[in-house]
């Protein structure tokens, strides 16, 4: 047994949970009308994916939610649970075409409805789309068009259905919708395929015209690159040698700056010391002033003494008046020897002083003085021999005092003669030193003349030098922009070649050569465009990258294209050999079961080509896929002017009836009857329900019908659900379905061997 049971929560008029379990081979369900029955068929439809709402006796999800009653509260949501046994593991996906079963010992199969209409499928508690549900379903042969649930009312829809449709019924009556759903699938990957082969195309014929360019590109880079190697060489040879005569003039340069620095400040130490030097001298000069104020001085003195002298003298004579009044005549006489003398004597010293005023040699004023000093120690020892004579003078206090003053002049006189003496040697030493300090400061001019010369040498020398240095600074400069430049021409490697050094000696003018090459060739790289040639190469690259990768897509598009349309022939081919294999076991057991219901006859199912209506997408074509896939497309809808169909052909006995619509609503029940019969013996499903499929049977044909239940049920499970008497008694168990005075639908169940031996 495949189905186990079904499970019921808040579907239409089930308000509570219930459940059947279905463990037996044949299962009616049983009830008055309005009780709810048919609405377990519906579950079953509901829970197994149908889609349509007229199916299901509905207008939208809400209607399948149970709306409640005055004593159960009404549901916000329907769910319906279906539980299949899969021990023998026969359960599988098959959407890609390779089975995988699934390791469950039961499948459990659930579809909730909410209230907005939203759905949620479940296998095994697991959410899943609708799809998964239909390819699970597919494995065991339970297809969409829902051959295996005969609902009341819908016995003689095989009869009544078109031979398009008949034709859908019974492949997937026999299993055959797993290579529909693969040709349409492998179709809609076809179709896929050659919209993706005809993007690539376009991709492929977009970029061409940009690939062509890039490549004319790419021809300029490798020119390009070719001039950049030559430009390598000529800059290793040009800034190895510029550099070389960089650092040379530089250091030429800066020992140069370094000597004439030197020099300029030992030249200006040198002139600072002159200029001090001078400057002293300039100081020393003022000594002519300090001599004459010297000899002004000198001056001042020589009155101061002159004068004294005079005083001396008035002294004298006033020392003479009294020593002749106190003096006898002899006494006067030799007293007039001695006056006379003593002129003479003052004469004689004043004839010395002027003398020795006179001298500038200061050693003959010395000796003057002594003389001068010599006859005064003469005079005075001769009157004071005199005085002894003279004793009575020395009593006269007048003469006393003229004495006293006497020689405090001559004391005053010989001090001035000393300070005198002292000007006049200060006057001839300031003079010796002022002739010296004249030769020196001459010698100092002509000394600071000669350093200033040097100096000026000095710095039209640096002068000279600065240009030097402004002339390398420019050199320099375009150095390093030629340096930058050369890096972004030809990479880092520039800077190794400005670090090596050259021996010999550099000529200007051919590295001028050598720099009107390099311009040159930079300006045939800038003519050819190739300043971005990075970038241009990675475009291209990248681009021929994808117009090699779109030509293997083209190329794996055009193989899948090829295996698409190889796997629709050979599944095309299957399915037509399947459904005429199939086809005729059906015609087999139809004509048994027909022969079985009407005691005779002939009926059987033969296959038809009927014109195919055009779709839109076929009538209207681009005229590009006019041009590309004229010869793809009488390839590939050979048939699209015909289809199969199925045509059922049937011969009462002793009737000449042929045509189905003829038949009676009894016959055309028998013969709906017998070819679902036929059907489901050539590829059982693992159940069957029937929906009062005998209710037009009379006691006759329902004792045939059961038989063919019985029959039947050795390879399918049978719910069947009947108010036939006779169809109840070949079932096992019996579940009655009533109203319950709650307002919901209510199960009950019982096993008829159980009942049969409760009566007995």
């Amino acid at each position: 047994m495949t189905l186990k049971s079904i499970e019921l929560f808040g579907f239409k008029s089930f308000g509570k949970k219930s459940s059947l379990s279905f463990t037996n081979p044949i299962t009616c369900v049983v009830g008055p009308n309005g009780s709810g029955k048919s609405n377990i068929v519906e579950a079953m439809r509901f829970v197994l994916g149908e889609q349509s709402m007229k199916s299901l006796r509905g207008k939208g999800g809400s209607d399948l939610i149970f709306k409640g009653s005055k004593m159960i509260s009404s549901s916000n949501r329907a769910s319906v649970n279906i539980t299949f046994d899969n021990s023998k593991k026969i359960f599988s996906f098959t959407n890609s075409g390779i089975g995988i079963s699934l390791d469950y010992d039961e499948i459990v199969i659930g579809r909730e409805v909410f209230a907005d209409g939203a759905n949620k499928y479940s296998i095994n508690g697991t959410e899943v789309r609708l799809k998964d549900v239909i390819d699970l379903l597919a494995s065991v042969n339970i297809g969409s068009s829902g051959h295996h649930i005969i609902s009341q009312g819908e016995a003689d829809r095989v009869l009544n259905a078109s031979n398009k449709d008949r034709r859908s019924m019974i492949e997937d009556a026999l299993g055959l919708k797993i290579y529909q759903y693969r040709i349409k699938e492998s179709e809609r990957k076809l179709d896929k395929t050659i919209i993706n082969m005809k993007e690539v195309t376009a991709l492929r014929r977009e970029i061409a015209p940009h690939l062509n360019f890039l490549k004319k590109q790419v021809e300029k880079v490798e020119r390009a690159r070719t001039m950049r190697e030559d430009l390598r060489g000529l800059y290793k040879t040009y800034f190895s040698r510029e550099f070389t005569y960089i650092s040379n003039e530089g250091s030429r340069i800066a020992n140069m700056r370094r000597q004439l620095d030197e020099k300029a400040l030992y030249l200006d130490n040198k002139i600072s010391d002159l200029e001090k030097l001078k400057d002293n001298n300039v100081t020393e000069s003022e000594t002519l002033k300090i001599i004459k104020e010297k000899e002004l001085k000198l001056q001042e003195v020589r009155s101061k003494r002159d004068d004294v002298a005079r005083s001396l003298g008035r002294i004298e004579g006033i020392i003479e008046g009294i020593e002749r009044h106190f003096a006898k005549i002899p006494e006067v006489k030799e007293h007039i020897i001695k006056e006379s003398e003593w002129k003479s004597l003052v004469e004689d010293l004043e004839l010395k002083i002027d003398e020795a005023i006179q001298q500038e040699d200061i050693s003959i004023v010395i000796n003057i003085l002594r003389n001068i000093k010599s006859k005064l120690g003469e005079f005075t020892h001769s009157v004071t021999e005199e005085k002894s004579d003279m004793s009575v003078l020395t009593e006269n206090a007048e003469y006393l005092e003229m004495q006293k003053a006497k020689e405090e002049i001559i004391l005053s006189i010989s001090n001035i003669k000393e300070e005198e003496k002292n000007i006049v040697d200060e006057i001839n030493n300031l003079k010796e030193k002022e002739k010296e300090s004249q030769s020196v400061f001459r010698d100092n001019e002509r000394a600071l003349y000669d350093v200033l010369r040097d100096k000026n040498e000095v710095v039209s020398s640096i002068h000279g030098l600065s240009f030097e240095e402004e002339r390398l600074l420019s050199i320099k400069n375009a150095f390093e922009m030629e340096l930058a430049e050369g890096g972004v021409l030809i990479g880092r490697e520039v800077v190794d070649y400005a670090r090596m050094k050259v021996e010999g000696e550099i000529v200007r003018s051919t590295q001028e050569d050598l720099r009107r090459k390099i311009e040159r060739i930079k300006i045939k790289l800038e003519d050819s465009g190739s300043g971005n040639a990075g970038e241009i190469m990675k475009e291209y690259d990248d681009t021929m990258e994808r117009d090699v990768f779109l030509g293997r897509e083209l190329e794996d598009l055009n193989k899948s294209i090829d295996s698409l349309r190889l796997l629709i022939q050979e599944l095309k081919e299957t399915l037509d050999k399947e459904f005429k294999t199939g086809v005729e076991k059906i015609n087999k057991q139809f004509q048994e079961f027909f022969a079985l219901m009407f005691g005779g006859g002939s009926a059987f199912l033969s296959i038809t080509m009927e014109h195919k209506k055009p779709k839109k997408s076929d009538e209207k074509v681009s005229a590009d896929d006019e041009g590309d896939e004229e010869s793809e497309g009488e390839e590939e809808n050979s048939d699209l002017g015909f289809e199969r169909g199925i045509e059922i052909n049937v011969t009462l006995p002793q009737k000449k009836v042929k045509d189905l619509h003829m038949l009676s609503g009894g016959e055309r029940s028998l013969t709906s009857i017998a070819l679902l019969f036929a059907v489901s013996q050539v590829n059982p499903p693992p159940f069957l329900v029937l929906d009062e499929t005998d209710a037009a049977l009379d006691e006759a044909n329902s004792r045939k019908y059961g038989n063919m239940l019985e029959n039947l049920s050795k390879y399918s499970q049978l719910i069947v659900v009947t108010h036939n008497r006779e169809t109840m008694s070949r079932a096992q168990v019996l579940y009655g379905v009533t109203m319950s005075a709650e307002g919901a639908s209510k199960l009950l169940s019982i096993r008829l061997e159980d009942a049969t031996s409760y009566a007995k």
